[in-house]
């Protein structure tokens, strides 16, 4: 049921509605959303753009090593020289050791070098230019692991991967409810009264990962930077005054409101990494309810929608989507909790 490509037009995806007091479930098209939501509700977008953070390597011995850089546009350090040093996935067939060098091919051919092996196939790379920069232009879209390319993404998937509204590079993973939202579609709710905002969290590779049991135990998650500008805050602020309800477009812009959630659930403005779980027990202080799409189980992802809107009803919601064949994960349908 995992979705290898999107639908041919963004608004034709499914839309499944969960209530959050009753539990009742619905069956539509995104198409519907102006339909479905409210005058004088807020849709709150992720402008996170991805970057074709997937780079190709070869060790001097011809060895090919792929890095996936997991924080693009925040470098752990910066020196001298336009070098940085960035978090990488490395995969190969055999181990790259500390303190290997490793060639990425191009005009000019650039030299990267590892400093420090971690866990779970991360390591320390330097860089001798910005690593956006590289990337932009030898780069491929870092898809999911579910979604198969044999032959590596193509020209759609550059496309298709990425929201119509994206606008700031650094993500290695689309915020992918957004995904089903065309230029059309937001002009439409705008007309019905539905307006829209925007903030900024760069989606990381932990998105997909399994959660690390410590993590869970201390009760937070990989960080990932997020920004929230003044006109968010602001137009939050105005639809709580009016009466209108706050919908998350994707958990990353839920996550995001209720990390920077203040006094009376508005957020403040301002940045900084935000490692905050949410899990059933959560306190919902900023967002009413969600768009999102079908996650995989045991993720951060679908333990933050049993949050909002219960766990129970959130299972027996994906075993009716199962029975009426919706397609699941980043390139498939959605799910509107309200």
């Amino acid at each position: 049921m995992i979705a290898q490509s999107p639908a041919r037009r963004r608004v034709q995806a499914r839309l499944m509605t969960l209530t959050r007091q009753g539990g009742e479930l619905g069956h539509h098209k995104v198409a519907w959303l102006p339909r479905l939501l409210r005058e004088g509700d807020l849709l709150v977008l992720n402008d996170t753009q991805v970057v074709p953070a997937r780079l190709s390597a070869l060790k001097p011995t011809g060895g090919r090593v792929e890095l996936l850089l997991l924080s693009p546009a925040q470098p752990q350090r910066r020196r001298a020289g336009g070098r940085e040093l960035h978090q990488c996935l490395l995969r190969s067939h055999r181990p790259v050791k500390q303190g290997a060098r490793l060639l990425l091919p191009g005009e000019p051919e650039v030299e990267l070098k590892v400093l420090e092996r971690g866990e779970r196939g991360k390591a320390l790379v330097e860089f001798p230019a910005p690593a956006l920069e590289l990337a932009a232009g030898r780069g491929a879209t870092p898809l999911p692991p579910y979604i198969k390319r044999p032959q590596g993404p193509d020209t759609g998937d550059r496309d298709r991967y990425q929201t119509v509204y994206a606008a700031h590079a650094g993500a290695v993973a689309a915020p992918t409810a957004g995904l089903h939202l065309s230029r059309e579609l937001l002009a439409a709710l705008e007309r019905r009264g539905v307006e829209h905002t925007r903030l900024t969290l760069h989606v990381g590779y932990g998105t997909f990962a399994e959660p690390d049991p410590a993590d869970l135990a201390a009760g937070r998650l990989h960080a990932e930077w997020v920004r929230v500008p003044p006109e968010a805050s602001q137009a939050v602020a105005e639809a709580k005054a009016r009466g209108g309800r706050v919908i998350a477009v994707g958990t990353t812009s839920l996550r995001a409101l209720e990390f920077k959630a203040g006094p009376g659930g508005v957020p403040q403005a301002g940045e900084g990494w935000c490692d905050l779980f949410i899990a059933p027990g959560h306190r919902f202080r900023a967002a009413d309810g969600i768009l999102t799409n079908f996650h995989l189980p045991r993720t951060t992802l679908i333990m933050l929608v049993a949050a909002l809107a219960g766990r129970e009803r959130v299972l027996r919601a994906y075993a009716s989507a199962i029975e009426r064949g919706y397609r699941f994960y980043s390139y498939g349908d959605a799910m509107l909790v309200v």
